[in-house]
């Protein structure tokens, strides 16, 4: 029962809490005593307070017993990738120098989990400031792998059945990556969507919240709630919130036209991610076209690394200033580079983003989505390296919807996920698109 409890995805678990089928309280315990029995080998948690996520259910339970309004997520546990600042829990950002640090306040994002009646059950492993040096966590399906990164827990937590969602943050591959390797679901919504006031800053260029799940449903779910208005974030623009769930649930007006997007980096890919490619594509006969790129997005990743370094240097100023001993000698690197950067080179990358999209719209004219890989195969050997963001740079520069999907499977036994990318925007599109892809891959098999 523990183990049916802790695998029941979100929507079905708010589900059963509203109809009293089950407890918060049970949900709960069902996710700790997973927890308790894959953390030692996995490393998915920063901080976890099992009497604090118990007392939360228990509050939960409460209010619904006495009738009183009840969230989508309510009494829901979630986890929270520990660059996000929450008041009840201490948010260190997977450094060092900034151990013990308690927040008074929670990140919109986190504030807007507890309104949808979340229970925070703690905060994941985080890579170092959220770049590249790994943290702890192992990867759930051969802990001599990595996870990905940066949102190394949040993707982890979530396939190891420990907590049905978790949230994590991408700036260049931190959510799509992770789920790839980890065989989860992985949703990176379009940049200004999401509040990230309260959420450790690299670039305000780049900076996305993203969500993990283990069904479209649920990311549709949780992104939705996430989905609200915050003028503290500079990025964001006054609009009606998506409706991500209901567009999600609705058949197409016609059936998706899809382009199979190799980027300028297929070279990179494994065999298995070809192979795997190779026969989606052949599923999907005369609903893809291949589309090669304008020569123009060749230039994107060096647009994306000189506006994410330049903008390193400047977030962490003072933790190089004050502790550049107790860094990674990588992040080290990548901010000093980052100081170099000149002003006019930096706004030239940042003019690019603009005509970039304004490309990519030309193509959503004629296609619901892009298919492309989240990753260049099945998560590498060994801990020292969360894996290659080359396949998500373009997406999160140009700011566009991406969601990974757990489609493919490598030679060794290891998921591989294939990321469908959207219009800037129509996020809402982009998951209906994935459930009518999802629909006519499960037929196939059939």
């Amino acid at each position: 029962m523990t183990q049916e409890l802790a695998s029941l995805t979100a929507a079905r678990a708010a589900e059963a809490i509203r109809e009293g089928a089950i407890t918060s309280e049970e949900l709960v315990s069902a996710c700790l005593a997973r927890i308790e029995a894959r953390e030692p080998l996995i490393g998915a948690w920063a901080y976890l307070d099992r009497d604090y996520a118990l007392e939360q259910a228990r509050r939960a339970d409460e209010q619904r017993r006495e009738g009183r309004p009840v969230g989508p997520l309510h009494g829901v546990p979630v986890g929270v990738k520990d660059i996000f600042e929450t008041m009840d829990m201490p948010t260190e950002n997977g450094t060092v120098l900034h151990a013990g640090y308690r927040p008074a306040t929670d990140a919109k994002a986190v504030s807007l989990l507890r309104e949808a009646g979340a229970v925070i059950l703690g905060k994941t492993v985080t890579t170092e400031l959220a770049v590249y040096a790994p943290g702890k966590t192992r990867n759930p399906h051969d802990a001599n792998r990595t996870p990905g990164g940066s949102s190394s827990g949040s993707a982890a937590a979530v396939a190891a059945d420990m907590v049905p969602l978790a949230i994590g943050s991408q700036t260049n591959g931190s959510v799509i990556r992770p789920a790839s390797f980890c065989g989860v679901f992985g949703f990176k919504p379009t940049h200004g969507l999401i509040s990230r006031q309260g959420m450790l800053r690299q670039s305000r260029r780049l900076d996305h919240v993203g969500v993990f799940a283990r069904s479209l449903e649920d990311v549709a779910l949780l992104a939705e709630c996430l989905m609200a208005y915050d003028e503290r974030d500079p990025d964001m623009r006054l609009r009606a919130r998506p409706r991500l769930t209901q567009v999600m649930m609705e058949e197409p007006p016609v059936a998706p036209r899809f382009a199979f997007v190799k980027t300028p980096f297929w070279e990179q890919t494994e065999e298995d991610t070809r192979e795997g490619f190779a026969e989606l594509i052949a599923c999907l006969q005369g609903r893809v076209e291949e589309l090669t790129l304008s020569e123009i997005f060749q230039e994107a990743v060096q647009w994306h690394r000189t506006i994410m370094e330049a903008d390193l240097a400047r977030s962490f100023q003072l933790e190089y200033e004050r502790g550049r001993d107790r860094l990674s000698p990588q992040l080290v690197e990548m901010i000093e580079r980052g100081r170099r950067v000149l002003a006019v080179d930096y706004n030239r990358a940042v003019d690019r983003i603009q005509l970039l999209n304004e490309i990519l719209d030309d193509y959503f004219y004629q296609y619901d989505a892009f298919l492309t890989p989240a990753a260049p195969g099945e998560a590498p050997p060994g801990l020292e390296s969360t894996g290659n963001p080359i396949f998500c740079t373009l997406w999160t520069l140009c700011g566009v919807p991406a969601l990974c999907l757990p489609l493919l499977t490598g030679r060794h036994g290891l998921p591989i996920g294939v990321q469908l990318v959207g219009q800037y925007g129509d996020d809402a599109r982009l998951l209906r698109t994935a459930r009518w892809l999802e629909r006519r891959l499960a037929t196939a098999a059939e």
